[in-house]
């Protein structure tokens, strides 16, 4: 069980804690049974300081890659959230739950039995693409200045307005029938490649209603957030064992490795540095740019939509 929540933080004077760690990122293959919360805890103690958050939340039955930002990398979360992220996925179609996943109750049961490939097929395909999705009602999007999960869990009936997201890739791996013992739910193995703010839980749903039969997941691993991905992950007990300076990304490699790239000349990282703006190397690029020194420092973290390029964030020599 998680026990990232409840432990206490080393404090600056201590010497028999965790080495304090630089700026950069770790990722980290959550395990199932945390909370994102929860793994920021930990992460706050191996890398003895507060200074972390992370990069999008994942429910506590999920695991795969969550990115923390530690020290001054905290500041690329908020370009890292709206990154496209990739999943593999459990279905079951044939049961509908509170949640749209296995942490909730039961609310309906279907035979899915004699669902056919070709029919998921076409669900499928209706839910690929530009969607207008209504979440998960037990998400923590905010609701008169309440999370939506906890006026669920309080009894309230909640309805969330549909949101534009895309589904780049939705594809089913495996369709598993049971044997015949009785049972009339089939489960289907999927992959997912979606933009930032679509509920995987949500396709589920929608998926078993469009067939008919109702659906949930049982089961999610994220694999990638934006370039980052399980390859680059690694577990807590790692961290553990080998301290957080050998799994951080540095702050200027962790920017190069997910966003593109500009090279400074050492003028031009000056005058970054004083707040001056230069012209945009490449007008009209809708990504966040990591602006690099000739010393390889990250400087700062450019809007390039315009003439002219803009800083989002500057960060500066330490």
């Amino acid at each position: 069980m998680p026990t990232g929540g409840t432990e206490q933080e080393s404090s600056p004077g201590r010497t028999d804690g965790p080495e304090p760690a630089g700026d950069g990122l770790l990722v980290i293959d959550k395990p199932a049974g945390w909370t994102s919360h929860d793994v920021v805890a930990r992460g706050r103690r191996l890398c003895a300081t507060r200074r972390v958050g992370h990069a999008g939340t994942l429910d506590p039955m999920a695991t795969g890659v969550l990115v923390l930002g530690v020290n001054r990398a905290t500041k690329l979360l908020t370009f890292l959230v709206g990154a496209d992220k990739e999943y593999t996925a459990t279905i079951r179609l044939g049961v509908s739950t509170v949640t749209d996943d296995a942490e909730g109750e039961v609310t309906a049961t279907a035979d899915a039995s004699g669902v056919t490939g070709e029919q998921i097929e076409g669900a499928v395909a209706e839910l690929t693409g530009a969607l207008e999705q209504v979440p998960s009602a037990v998400s923590a999007i905010k609701v008169g200045g309440k999370r939506s999960y906890a006026r669920v869990r309080a009894g309230e009936d909640v309805e969330l307005a549909a949101r534009a997201v895309t589904v780049h890739r939705f594809d089913v791996l495996d369709v598993h029938r049971p044997e015949p013992t009785g049972a009339q739910h089939v489960d289907l193995d999927v992959a997912v490649e979606v933009s930032s703010g679509t509920y995987v839980r949500a396709l589920a749903r929608d998926l078993g209603a469009r067939l008919g039969v109702g659906g949930h997941l049982t089961a999610l691993r994220r694999t990638r957030v934006g370039t980052l991905d399980l390859s680059a992950a690694s577990t807590l007990e790692q961290v553990e064992q080998d301290g957080a300076a050998a799994h951080l990304v540095p702050l200027a490699r962790a920017a190069a490795a997910a966003f593109p790239v500009r090279q400074l000349s050492a003028q031009e990282a000056i005058d970054l540095g004083h707040g001056k703006r230069l012209p945009a190397a490449a007008p009209g690029r809708r990504e966040p740019v990591a602006a690099i020194g000739p010393d390889g420092r990250l400087v700062a973290m450019l809007d390039e939509t315009g003439e002219v390029a803009r800083s989002h964030v500057v960060f500066p020599a330490p």
